[in-house]
């Protein structure tokens, strides 16, 4: 088994001869070392002043009982911690690659961590207290069904990379959003989850690494047993089954292994990102050297000695740069993150992928539908979003009647009212126009990467909005106006966006490649937003959570502006190239055929899509799924041809989000649910959906 640019290609075994168990033992030698080096390093690394001379002090038995007290209550634990969740992610990702035979899987990308995390914070919000290993249960169940999904809607082995990681991307930020809501409207009893969510490896004492520790290396050995099994089925499903290879329960019992390996480290830690990838990555980049190492019976305990060092350098380099102090605050799967970001860009940049990616509706020829169904559509949706503009101002903490509304246009109202009012239009206003912006940029995304499963987000815009936002915060002690927050945010969006056009080019743009990297640009800024964000002066956190998770609150007019101006703009402008995007949407040869500049038209449009998702989210804040399931719906109503597209995928944009921000401002009032929160939950179940018969149509 060879690494052929990002996708694990089935080959004959390498062979099992002296040189090969001598090169895969160097290898493992070599690991080890080095991960004892790490280890030196990483119990140096701390709060007190105990230092590597100290502790050398310690094995001799002349240090001082103050230093074997730090050691064994503080530096222990925590090397042993990362020892444990790097060997069990690491462990981890190499089985589910293999499983699926794809570079790409891992934790992360099958939303294994999200399942897990959401699964502990809804048990948090219960007011359930559990032991380690009952917390350990529980992330197992949220972790397996997240996984489960994953692989059976992406098509387990037989998907390819981009459908496979979009499939895991999407739905960790379904599960994400749902964890996110739990956190902000249940925030006494969540406190500090925050931060653990994004990995921690601080110890109180050794209780929970005993207690975890044995599972982790049960679930070693259990891979190792399959190991013989994951050698023949990397050949193929036919092939494997032909030499006796129990192929369904193989995959099962292969799935149900990683998960309990993930979800232990999840335990422990809490979800550090990207161990999973980076780990697998690295052991088969030596793969070129020493082949020997690809047979799982060496690659699933090397991915695991990479993973405890990667975590060990991971925390023992963010304290030795931030210093003990400072490195308190910040998770250690803030910088796994990037790294894995790092390595994913660097996976897609190599990548040529193949396999059954999409066949969404637009792809296809368009199919002329019904004038007269087209006309009640629109008309209808004329009506429902007018409708739901109203209620969204009639709605609230106070409920106000239309002839309130009717006195306040006249300037007449009684002051409650009109401060009633006043507050509600330009949020109405906002979430009305961002929505139909999201869609519109969404119908143009889907449309040039020719997948149903793309949103705005994958260009990394919203990721850049959210570092932009949030660095202008952090940036200054002042109170910085809301006005600022979204100028920095339309701003970071724009550059985010060019550093994933230029960075997915070489030679020209593949749609896949340019998804695969903005995911891989989308979960880095997600890092530097938590870095930022944990950092931040605390008074500051809960409004910038907000606004991160979609919200109109407070906004005026003047924030609403650009996204008017740009939403006016890119209407007229796209429903005049529809032509052009029914043509990208088929392939790369027909636009060329009937003399389109291919390159020229797919940067114009996705700059259009950028500027439309920068201003929206500018206006209110971060909100996906919009931009995936209003084309969606609008190709489901009026046909696939982008003339009728367009504007009937605006009209649902702005319904939707309209909707969403009504029933956040009303459903816990006075408390109140972000807009984005509210529009995740209603998108997961259609986006499960989607994937399902976009399955259905790859396949059949």
């Amino acid at each position: 088994m060879t690494v052929l640019d990002d996708r694990v290609r089935p080959t004959a075994e390498p062979p099992c001869t002296a040189r090969g168990v001598l090169g895969a033992g160097a290898v493992l030698a070599g690991t080890t070392g080095l991960l004892a080096v790490v280890a030196a390093w990483h119990v140096t690394q701390g709060t007190s002043a105990v230092g590597g001379g100290d502790l050398l002090r310690l094995l001799t038995g002349d240090a001082d009982p103050v230093v074997r007290d730090v050691f064994v209550a503080s530096r222990l634990p925590r090397l042993l911690a990362g020892l444990v969740v790097g060997l069990a992610l690491g462990a981890a990702g190499a089985v589910f690659s293999s499983l699926a035979r794809n570079a790409l899987a891992a934790p992360d990308t099958l939303a294994v961590n999200a399942g897990a995390f959401l699964a502990i914070a809804l048990v948090t919000v219960a007011g359930i207290s559990l032991p380690v290993l009952g917390e350990g249960a529980v992330a197992f169940v949220g972790a397996l069904a997240a996984a489960g999904t994953v692989l059976l809607l992406a098509g387990a082995g037989g998907a390819s990379t981009t459908r496979l990681v979009l499939a895991g991307s999407a739905l960790t930020l379904a599960l994400s959003s749902v964890t996110a809501a739990l956190l902000l409207l249940f925030d006494q009893e969540t406190g500090g989850l925050y931060a653990w969510g994004n990995g921690v490896l601080t110890q109180l004492d050794l209780g929970a690494v005993t207690r975890v520790g044995p599972v982790v290396a049960l679930g070693l050995v259990a891979a190792l047993l399959l190991a013989r099994r994951l050698d023949l089925l990397a050949a193929g499903d036919d092939l494997a089954s032909v030499l006796g290879v129990p192929v369904r329960a193989t995959r099962v019992l292969g799935t149900l292994v990683a998960v309990v390996l993930s979800a232990a480290a999840v335990t422990l830690a809490g979800p550090i990102g990207f161990v999973g990838l980076c780990a697998p990555a690295a052991v088969r980049l030596v793969a070129r050297w020493v082949p020997a190492v690809t047979r799982h019976a060496v690659l699933v305990p090397l991915a695991g000695l990479a993973g405890a060092v990667i975590v060990l350098a991971s925390d023992a380099g963010l304290r030795s740069v931030l210093g003990a102090e400072g490195a308190l605050r910040i998770p250690t799967g803030v910088t796994t993150t990037l790294l894995g970001a790092v390595v994913l860009v660097v996976l897609a940049r190599r990548s040529r992928d193949s396999g059954p990616t999409r066949t969404p509706p637009a792809a296809r020829p368009p199919v002329p539908g019904s004038s007269r169904r087209y006309a009640l559509v629109v008309m209808l949706l004329l009506v429902a979003t007018a409708g739901a503009a109203l209620l969204g101002m009639l709605a609230g903490f106070t409920w106000l009647l239309t002839g309130d509304l009717l006195l306040w246009a006249q300037d007449r109202a009684v002051p409650v009212v009109a401060f009633a009012a006043d507050e509600r239009f330009p949020r109405v206003l906002a979430a009305l126009l961002a929505g139909a912006a999201l869609a519109l940029a969404g119908t143009v995304v889907q449309a040039v990467c020719r997948n149903p499963l793309a949103e705005p987000g994958i260009l990394g815009i919203t990721g850049g909005a959210g570092v932009g936002a949030v660095l202008v915060v952090t940036s200054t002690a002042t109170v910085v106006s809301t006005a600022a927050i979204s100028l920095a945010a339309g701003v970071g969006a724009v550059l985010a966006f060019a550093l994933v056009y230029a960075v997915s080019w070489r030679g020209g743009l593949d749609s896949d490649r340019l998804v695969l990297v903005g995911i891989g640009v989308q979960a880095g800024t997600l890092a530097v937003t938590t870095f930022l964000l944990i950092r931040a002066d605390p008074w500051n956190t809960p409004r910038l959570f907000t606004w991160l998770s979609g919200s109109t609150y407070d906004r005026d007019l003047e924030q609403v502006l650009p996204v008017a101006v740009a939403l006016a703009l890119a209407l007229p402008t796209v429903w005049l190239a529809h032509r052009r995007l029914d043509l990208l949407a088929v392939d790369d040869d027909t636009p060329r055929l009937v003399g389109v500049r291919l390159e020229v038209t797919r940067l114009a449009a996705l700059g259009a899509a950028a500027v439309l998702t920068s201003t929206a989210v500018s206006a209110v804040g971060v909100v996906a799924f919009v931009g995936l399931v209003a084309p969606h719906a609008a190709r489901a109503l009026v046909s696939g041809r982008h003339a009728r597209v367009v504007p009937v995928a605006a009209l649902l944009g702005a319904l939707l989000l309209s909707l969403a921000d009504t029933v956040g401002r009303t459903v816990v009032a006075p408390a109140q649910v972000p807009a984005g929160l509210v529009v995740a939950l209603v998108g997961t179940p259609y986006f499960l959906h989607l994937l399902a018969r976009s399955r259905t149509r790859a396949t059949g």
